[in-house]
């Protein structure tokens, strides 16, 4: 009894099979190539939901407040004339009456704080008057705290000047 196999030969060869884990690798790249670009793209742009107004205010008053804390903050005239260019002039006129004193008008206190935050904006006068809260911090092994301060801005001029700095505690 002669029986017959056939056999089938397989045409696989690991040639293919390189060739299709190569193509798999290829295209996974792509896909996390393609992910990551719109995830870093789409993703990372937030709307600017302040008004021009509010920017424009809140760069220059902290240009003002970073010249502050990184300088001398006592009170003296050599220092008002250092921070003119970011004051009206009759905040200018005002303070150089009150050079004498210890409180730092800016931070409205003589207990220098450590560093700022600028906060809320809140537009009085569209295109003309601005007040931002600057919250100022005391940070160190046996206090932490916070403070409040509106900082009123005015246009003059095409820029935006500090006005007036309030306590609000």
């Amino acid at each position: 009894m002669s029986s017959k196999f056939k056999v089938q030969s397989s045409k696989f060869k690991f040639s293919d099979l390189k060739l299709q884990i190569s193509n798999f690798k290829f295209r996974r790249l792509g896909l996390s190539f393609t992910f990551y670009f719109l995830l870093f793209t789409f993703s990372c742009s937030i709307p600017n939901l302040e008004s021009a107004e509010c920017t424009a205010a809140r760069n220059q008053v902290k240009k003002l407040y970073s010249y502050h804390f990184g300088n001398d903050m006592k009170p003296s005239t050599e220092n008002l004339k250092l921070r003119g260019e970011y004051l009206t002039t009759e905040l200018r006129q005002e303070l150089e009456k009150q050079i004498e004193t210890k409180k730092d008008y800016f931070t409205q206190t003589d207990d220098y704080p450590k560093a700022f935050r600028i906060g809320e904006c809140t537009i009085v006068e569209p295109d003309k008057k601005v007040d931002l809260q600057v919250i100022v911090f005391w940070k160190d092994d046996t206090r932490s705290e916070q403070r409040e301060i509106s900082v009123e801005t005015v246009k003059q001029d095409g820029n935006w000047l500090v006005n007036r700095v309030e306590n609000k505690n």
